[in-house]
Parts: C-alpha cells; sequence; structure tokens
C-alpha cells in the first residue's frame, strides 16, 4: 500500500473548544513536518473558499448549522511552496482544487503552470504537485465568479447542468495546462439529454422552459449560435437535447511561461462522472478521486475502465492512480486491555461522526453514523491492521485522515507515528 496524508485544517468547534486560525496552521504545519519525517507520500490538502460563518446570513444557506469553516486552505499552491522549503521528501496534492471560482480555469491553469515553473527554478525539481481538481463542493464559493444560472431554463437544469460546467473549464483546463493555443471556438460544446435528470417529469419541465426562452430565435439561428463555427449544420431535436451556450467565451490565447515541465505535476480529478473522466483521459493522464464511503462496486468499475482509458503518457494504470480517503480512529492506553483500547477507538469515531452530521445537516441520523463509522478504521494498532487487510487491496493508495473532528495535536501526531511505525510494518 502507498501511504498518504489527508489534512482538512477544519476550524470547528470540538468539545467547546475553537482554535485560532494561528493555532490551526501551526498544528498544520506541525503535522506536516512529522508526517515528512514519518515517511508519509504526499500531504494531501483540503480546500475551501469564502467564509462559511457569512454564507449563513445568504439567503441561501447551504450548511445553516455548521460552526466555523470546514477548511481554512485556499491556495496550495502557496502551501506547497511553504511546505517543499520546510520539509526534505513529502509531495503536496490538493484535495481539491475548485477550477470555476478564482477566475476559472483560464487563470488556474496560468497560475499552476507558474508554480511548476518556479518549483523548478527553486531546487524542487523532485518534488511532486499532486493536482485533485473539480468544481469545489458548494455553489456560494463559485457564485460570486459568475458561475449560477444565467436563464430560467438554467436554473430548473441547475444540478444535471453543473457537471456540464465542469466539463467546459475541465477541457479548457487542462488543454492550456498542456501549452495548447487556443480559443473558445476550440472548445467543445456541451449538451443536456434525459439521462442527465432524475425524472421524465425534471426533463420535461427544462425542455419545455428552454423553447419558450428561445422561441423568439429560429432553430437554424441557435444551431448557428451554439455550435462549433467550423462545424457543418447539426440537425438537432430539442426534444432530445438541450445545447449548453459556453461559460467561458475568449479569443485565441497561450499561457505563459511557455518553458514548463509537467513532470513535476500529476492529476486527479473529483468527479464520479464516468464520462468526464474517460474525457479528461484523451487530453492528460488524469486519476480519479474516491472518497472512503464509495460503495465497493463503483471503485471496482472504475478501476476496470480506467486500465482501457487512461491516457497512454500515464503508463499503465494502477490502483495507487485511485487515492481513497481512510478516516483513522487509533487507541494505544497503556494499561487497557486489547477490547478497551478497540472500544475506546470506536467511541471516539462514534464521536466525531456525530458532531459531523450535526454540523453539516442539522440533525443527528443515527443510521448515517452508524454506516460511517462502519467505513472508518479504529482500534489498537493490531485492529487497526486487521480491518485495513480486509478493507483494502494491497497496491491501493490511501490518504489517511487523523484530525477528522480532532483538535488535539498532540493526539493526532501521536495516531501518525503509531500507524507508521506500529501498523504499517504489519500490512
Amino acid at each position: 500500500m502507498n501511504f498518504d496524508i489527508f489534512l482538512s485544517i477544519c476550524q470547528t468547534e470540538v468539545d467547546g473548544y475553537m482554535p485560532s486560525e494561528t493555532t490551526m496552521f501551526e498544528n498544520f504545519f506541525d503535522q506536516v513536518k512529522l508526517a515528512d519525517e514519518l515517511g508519509y507520500e504526499t500531504a494531501w490538502i483540503a480546500e475551501t473558499h469564502l467564509s462559511c460563518q457569512t454564507q449563513k446570513e445568504t439567503s441561501n444557506a447551504v450548511i445553516p448549522q455548521f460552526y466555523g469553516e470546514i477548511g481554512l486552505n485556499t491556495d496550495v499552491l502557496q502551501m506547497a511552496q511553504v511546505i517543499f522549503a520546510q520539509t526534505k521528501k513529502i509531495n503536496v496534492g490538493s484535495a481539491i482544487r475548485n477550477i470555476l471560482c478564482n477566475g476559472g480555469p483560464i487563470a488556474h491553469a496560468e497560475a499552476v503552470r507558474t508554480f511548476l515553473k518556479l518549483k523548478d527554478v527553486l531546487g524542487y525539481r523532485d518534488r511532486k504537485l499532486c493536482l485533485g481538481f473539480a468544481s469545489g463542493r458548494f455553489d456560494f464559493a463559485n457564485e460570486p465568479y459568475g458561475i449560477k444560472p444565467r436563464t430560467l431554463w438554467e436554473k430548473q437544469a441547475w444540478p444535471a447542468l453543473k457537471g456540464k460546467i465542469l466539463s467546459e473549464a475541465t477541457e479548457i483546463f487542462l488543454r492550456l495546462l498542456k501549452g495548447e493555443t487556443l480559443s473558445s471556438d476550440d472548445i467543445s460544446y456541451r449538451n443536456l439529454s434525459r439521462k442527465d435528470f432524475r425524472s421524465d417529469v425534471d426533463w420535461s419541465k427544462v425542455v419545455t422552459t428552454y423553447n419558450q426562452e428561445m422561441k423568439l430565435i429560429s432553430l437554424e439561428d441557435i444551431r448557428y449560435k451554439l455550435t462549433h463555427p467550423q462545424q457543418q449544420k447539426m440537425e438537432v431535436n430539442f426534444e432530445d437535447q438541450l445545447l449548453v451556450q459556453k461559460y467561458w467565451v475568449f479569443e485565441k490565447l497561450t499561457l505563459i511561461p511557455k518553458e514548463v515541465s509537467l513532470e513535476g505535476l500529476s492529476l486527479t480529478l473529483g468527479t464520479h462522472d464516468p464520462t468526464l473522466q474517460n474525457f479528461a483521459n484523451s487530453i492528460l493522464p488524469v486519476a480519479v478521486f474516491n472518497l472512503s464511503i464509495t460503495p465497493q462496486a463503483v471503485i471496482d468499475e472504475t478501476h476496470q475502465r480506467m486500465k482501457q482509458v487512461f491516457h497512454k503518457e500515464g503508463g499503465p494504470w494502477t490502483q495507487g492512480h485511485m487515492p481513497r480517503t481512510a478516516l483513522i480512529f487509533m487507541d494505544q492506553t497503556p494499561g487497557l486491555t486489547s477490547e478497551q483500547q478497540n472500544a475506546k477507538a470506536k467511541l471516539k469515531a462514534e464521536k466525531a461522526w456525530t458532531n459531523y452530521w450535526k454540523a453539516m445537516e442539522g440533525t443527528l441520523d443515527l443510521e448515517k453514523v452508524k454506516n460511517a463509522v462502519g467505513n472508518a478504521i479504529y482500534g489498537n494498532c493490531e485492529q487497526v491492521a486487521q480491518q485495513m487487510k480486509q478493507k483494502y487491496h494491497p497496491e491501493d493508495r490511501l490518504m489517511l485522515w487523523f484530525d477528522f473532528n480532532n483538535h488535539d495535536n498532540e493526539d493526532v501526531m501521536r495516531s501518525m507515528n503509531l500507524f507508521m511505525k506500529e501498523v504499517r510494518p504489519k500490512l
């Protein structure tokens, strides 16, 4: 197995204690430096944008019960430069970088190319940026940047449309990152169809509104406006598919710096959409994230499919190309029996997940807590090793998450130590 570490920097109240931002970052750097010393391969850092506290005051609060900030890292590129300067070997990853906000895919591709150039110039050529990217978790972080419904039909179709926007952004991001010169005319159009919606009723409602809003424009004009200018005229049945106007329109451009090596970059896409996973790999090698609660059937299917579609420049697809979060709750308290240690660790897991669901949903769903704890790894060193052998493939890449709902810096680092020194040798 490959062992990475996941660091959330989540500033929320735990047992009545809310650390300051300074304390949160101090704890983070303590942990990432220890991870480097212990031999963790990559430090994956959660990313969040705009205050969760402030969004609670808006008209569309998505997490009204959450107190604090889900994460304090807003820019993995700045974080990586500091981490590289303070450590010796560890790579840095983003889980995930939102390529829709903060200027969109063009700005993000430019920033990453600049980072890669500086990384090599500053002598960190052997260190890797493991860039996980997607569209972010919450709409409120994207809306100030214009990523929101532009028409009534888009508002009605928004849950389905968001995936198409990510697809458009992904194409722009990857092609510019690769060093291509292009304009928005070179970017494919996206469309929505029945399969993108949960029900016939939802689809029919959107189709009706779409046609009403387009009724003043002839179908021929729509085709000219919405199809690639270099393509021949398309015969489109608007009862079958709806063409989506592009969110990014720009004339021909090339990013600078131009002389950039992508050897120090690995890419991982944060979506379960197999169509987008496949499409991304037609441009560059792009791995796939999966979470600790992803059904095993989905994981297995993804591995089989990616063996066929993974971009040839990335080499053969391996289990390690799918980083998986693993929540770890450990207890090795001296003087306690194995049963007592395991029970104490399980209690810690239950408590952490209970607090999480209360904060995120405002209600306590015991079934969700039960399922989540069942997906966590908990116990003393021996039990943790046994659970990991049973649950994971021997060649999996795991992002071990020790700081979930835990601000006790010494406890987190103690668990990090125990895992690498006592659990890893047993695997």
